[in-house]
């Protein structure tokens, strides 16, 4: 397994491999030891083409996540809400595939969203801390402050995902 820094504190990409054979694949995941943090909390979600998830994070018991797509392709985007980072304000963005074998850790103190980009993608996140819902808050995708390029004008969005605050709204700006 081959570990990219990215120019943002933190956040690691995973290039794995896929092993095939006769009877299917196998890939290895994550490593603890590789981003020393524990990782607590496992949840997987099933999407088809063109559904938006995010821009989601917590704000007091923050989560770091590690992700993999199990099958399909998604666009995976982060933002980078540490107030303190160099980085700050800004977006990292990734494929994430089945084929690619690509996977993403993600420090607590991120917004995480992703669009799904197959017909049907089954996305594994693995989280440092459980999920609170008072704690949850959703910056929408189409921020003009963060200028995201998303490759579709109109995604498939839940009821919260479309009724977001914008970036400043959340007091998440400097």
């Amino acid at each position: 397994m081959k570990i990219i820094k990215t120019k943002f504190k933190d956040l690691l990409v995973f290039k794995s491999k896929n092993y095939k054979d006769k009877r299917g694949l196998l890939r290895e995941l994550s490593l603890e030891k590789n981003i020393k943090k524990k990782l607590i909390f496992s949840l997987v979600s099933k999407s088809r083409k063109n559904v938006l998830r995010g821009l989601h994070m917590q704000t007091k018991q923050m989560q770091g996540k590690y992700l993999s797509v199990l099958k399909g392709k998604i666009l995976d985007v982060v933002v980078d809400c540490r107030k303190m980072s160099k980085t700050f304000g800004k977006h990292f963005k990734i494929i994430l595939s089945e084929k690619n074998a690509t996977s993403i850790y993600i420090p607590p103190g991120f917004a995480h969203g992703f669009l799904t980009l197959d017909k049907e993608n089954i996305v594994l996140y693995s989280c440092t801390n459980y999920r609170n819902k008072e704690s949850e808050v959703s910056i929408a995708w189409n921020d003009k402050y963060l200028k995201i390029k998303w490759p579709t004008k109109k995604p498939i969005l839940s009821k919260k995902d479309s009724n977001c605050k914008s970036f400043q709204e959340l007091n998440l700006k400097k």
